[in-house]
């Protein structure tokens, strides 16, 4: 008789929620929980102690970092507890916390891009709630090569924004300068804010601190 791996499942995103709620049970894997947001995923995994937590990174409330904070503190609580988490793209100061977090095993970062390959999915899930290690390619790329620029991991449009940031514009003379909308302009101040790692305060101090951060890499 198979194992079946108890998982609970974070993603606030219902689709994919939904998508890989349906899927995984076909591989052995039953999902005990599917919940949005970081606050749920805590109090599921307490309720159900699952061998496995899926999580994406950047959850409700604040649409930072909330998934990992709730796993890295799960971990805390249960070191061996297997962990997968999913982000949109990388960033070194995460995977760094992961890879510190409990006892440093059972441990998974994957682009979300990797769940379309289901089968190379699944693997990655056998291998984490086996105690095992899985970084995305990508992930470990970003790591060996440490980059000094802390600007690196913002997009150009992104990069745009945080210059005219700088230069003391809102975000209404942003938008009409770039021809967007005031939430388009919005919506990329916020990558900004995560891509750089400010946590999720006063967003007057947070426009402070990414324009100190501009400065200092374009000395």
């Amino acid at each position: 008789m198979s194992v079946v791996t108890r998982v609970v499942l974070a993603e606030d995103g219902v689709l994919l929620r939904e998508g890989l709620v349906g899927v995984l049970p076909r591989f052995g894997f039953e999902v005990v929980a599917a919940v949005g947001s970081a606050p749920e995923l805590v109090g599921a995994v307490t309720a159900d102690q699952p061998d496995l937590v899926v999580t994406d990174i950047r959850m409700p409330p604040h649409h930072a970092d909330d998934g990992l904070r709730a796993a890295i503190a799960l971990r805390e609580q249960r070191p061996g507890l297997p962990v997968v988490v999913l982000s949109q793209y990388v960033r070194q100061e995460w995977a760094a916390a992961l890879l510190r977090s409990g006892n440093g095993r059972g441990i998974g970062y994957l682009l979300k891009d990797r769940v379309v390959d289901i089968e190379e999915f699944v693997a990655t899930l056998r291998v984490v709630a086996g105690g095992g290690t899985m970084l995305d390619p990508e992930v470990v790329r970003q790591l060996l090569q440490r980059p000094s620029d802390p600007l690196a991991a913002l997009s150009n449009r992104e990069r745009e924004v945080l210059a005219l940031v700088a230069e003391g514009h809102s975000n209404a003379a942003i938008a009409r300068r770039l021809f967007v909308t005031e939430a388009a302009v919005g919506k990329h101040i916020g990558n900004i804010f995560t891509k750089l790692g400010l946590p999720p305060t006063d967003d007057t101090n947070r426009r402070v601190l990414a324009v100190l951060t501009y400065l200092r890499a374009n000395k």
